[in-house]
């Protein structure tokens, strides 16, 4: 296989790497996303990069794979894209970007590792031992899956004494050591260490064969990364619509794609902060107090606080009161720092059953106190006439359902948010929409 490798050059192979993939039934709606960004080969490299849109490949380390290897690095390298790990999951790398890498890489890796179990299109690349290079652990895998990256995120930052951990450092699990590109400061939990930028071993599943946002490529602007969203959104929705014409023959990711992985909770954090944060301000109507002694006349600051903020559970009695206490603990969480007037909790099925309201001094209640009641039917649009009825007008609404309604999803008439629970294929036509398995609350 080397022998022939050499006869082409890695550009060449990976081309015909990407013919083959786009080839494959259970590939081909992929082929867009593939496509998307360019592909270049350097020399100063020791395996692979990505920024999210671009990628970079080593091309000693080209010439290395075999084919089915090549292969299971380029679909790596494209699940990164249709799963935006560099945005999605942005706030991960923030905090730490060696565990965020790699958590994104155990989570992917153990897709790819399923989908090629039965005939070894793509497998994932090894050492010079026959050793996994990648990062993989069945600890991650649960009854329906593999953990999604948030999750496993927590498990490896929770074992992270001095969280430094990088590539270089904090592997686990059961499967083989491997060589890889560290980023990380701190020091490897297996053989040797990884420092800065250099290779390091781990115990267990290797330290990964790629980079997810290599130094010096990652300055992708804000209008450049909408772009990138909005053309992989294109492309997986013409993928999906291939995997219909292809029946079972289609990607059994696909669905999952369509749905891309979310944290719920920032998605609750931000919505409730860009549309509940009060406005400051300055006045001259009223003097600031502080410089009249000296007959100086400045204005003052004045802060409008937000008024009200209403959260709509559905109690028709598949949410479990598990959940609505997790739900309503990262409201509490996010409050104490955006600090509205009041909180009002609603309470519905096929009617508002339960009215509670929470001043701002009694926000570190909300969980205590508030109890899950009612049941029935589902029908959102009660919410919103017992609203109109009693002259309810928050700055904003999240509301909490299984998605599972009656009628339709009701006219809302300020900024609102679905927390949709273990139902993707619900679409509120009104509003942001963010879906949340409950496995992973």
């Amino acid at each position: 296989m080397l022998a022939l490798n050499q006869q082409l050059t890695a550009e060449q192979r990976i081309a015909k790497a990407y013919v083959a993939i786009t080839s494959k039934d259970r590939y081909m709606p992929l082929a867009g996303v593939l496509s998307i960004g360019n592909k270049t080969v350097s020399d100063d490299i020791p395996t692979a990069c990505t920024n999210g849109r671009d990628e970079l490949y080593g091309r000693a380390f080209v010439d290395s794979l075999t084919d089915a290897e090549l292969r299971f690095l380029m679909l790596h390298e494209c699940y990164h894209k249709m799963y935006r790990h560099l945005t999605t999951w942005k706030h991960l790398h923030d905090k730490n970007h060696g565990i965020a890498n790699q958590a994104c890489d155990y989570n992917i890796n153990g897709k790819l590792v399923d989908e090629n179990k039965d005939d070894g299109f793509a497998t994932m690349p090894r050492d010079a031992d026959g050793k996994y290079m990648g990062l993989f652990d069945e600890k991650f895998r649960e009854s329906n899956g593999w953990m999604d990256t948030a999750k496993i995120f927590s498990i490896l930052d929770d074992g992270n004494d001095d969280g430094k951990g990088g590539n270089g450092g904090n592997g686990g699990g059961d499967g083989p050591k491997g060589d890889g590109e560290g980023d990380g400061d701190g020091e490897g939990d297996g053989e040797g260490q990884g420092k800065g930028r250099g290779k390091g071993r781990g115990k267990g599943g290797g330290q990964g064969f790629d980079e997810h946002d290599w130094e010096g490529a990652n300055g992708l602007s804000d209008e450049e990364k909408k772009e990138l969203e909005k053309d992989i959104d294109i492309n997986i929705r013409q993928g999906s619509m291939t995997a219909g014409k292809l029946g079972s023959n289609g990607n059994r990711n696909l669905d999952e794609l369509m749905q891309p992985q979310v944290d719920w909770r920032e998605v609750l954090r931000e919505f409730v902060q860009t549309t509940c944060t009060g406005s400051d301000y300055s006045t001259w109507k009223r003097p600031n107090r502080r410089y009249i002694g000296a007959d100086i006349y400045m204005p003052s600051g004045i802060t409008e606080r937000i008024d009200e903020l209403v959260l709509a559970i559905d109690t028709s009695g598949s949410i479990s009161d598990t959940a609505v206490a997790l739900f309503l603990s990262e409201v509490q969480s996010i409050c104490t720092t955006v600090k509205p007037e009041k909180v009002r909790v609603l309470y519905w099925g096929h009617e508002v059953v339960g009215d509670e309201v929470y001043e701002l001094n009694e926000l570190d209640t909300l969980v205590k106190s508030t109890k899950v009641r009612g049941g029935g039917g589902t029908d959102v649009e009660c919410v919103t006439a017992y609203m109109d009825e009693h002259k309810i007008s928050p700055q904003a609404a999240i509301i909490l359902t299984d998605g599972y309604l009656f009628g339709d999803w009701g006219k809302w008439v300020c900024p609102t948010l679905w927390c949709v629970l273990d139902n993707k294929s619900a679409t509120p036509d009104t509003g942001k929409v963010v879906h949340i398995q409950t496995s992973n609350m």
